[in-house]
């Protein structure tokens, strides 16, 4: 998998909520200003290029579909963050979250309950 553009993942984002649609619909859901048709339609066509997406043909019109699930990619990139600015590290991660993010005490308390529950889960 690779990582999306900004302006691809803005489409991914529609696509993923609307389940299929075709150009049309996806210009509708963006907001203003609204690009060109024809600049909507390369980055569709990238994104199937990608691996994506993919299309049914219904006469001369193409519905676009995600291939890649939203749960997918989200996965890869927090992989992504991840290793690359915290080093695989989740300590690092959280500790950067409570530092710079100004996570206070009951989130903090929230995140280590997740992990006690995922930890009970395992064993």
């Amino acid at each position: 998998m690779r990582e999306l553009t900004k302006a691809e993942e803005q489409i991914m984002l529609i696509l993923w909520e609307l389940k299929e649609a075709i150009v049309k619909d996806v210009i509708d859901r963006m907001e203003a200003p609204k690009p060109a048709y024809n600049t909507v339609s390369t980055v569709i066509r990238v994104l199937e290029g990608k691996g994506f997406i993919d299309h049914k043909a219904i006469g001369n019109t193409h519905i676009y579909f995600p291939i890649i699930t939203e749960e997918q990619y989200k996965h890869f990139a927090f992989d992504k963050v991840l290793n690359n600015y915290f080093e695989n590290s989740y300590e690092s991660l959280v500790s950067f979250l409570v530092k710079e993010k100004n996570m206070d005490v009951s989130q903090l308390d929230e995140i280590i309950a997740l992990a006690e529950q995922l930890k009970n889960k395992k064993s």
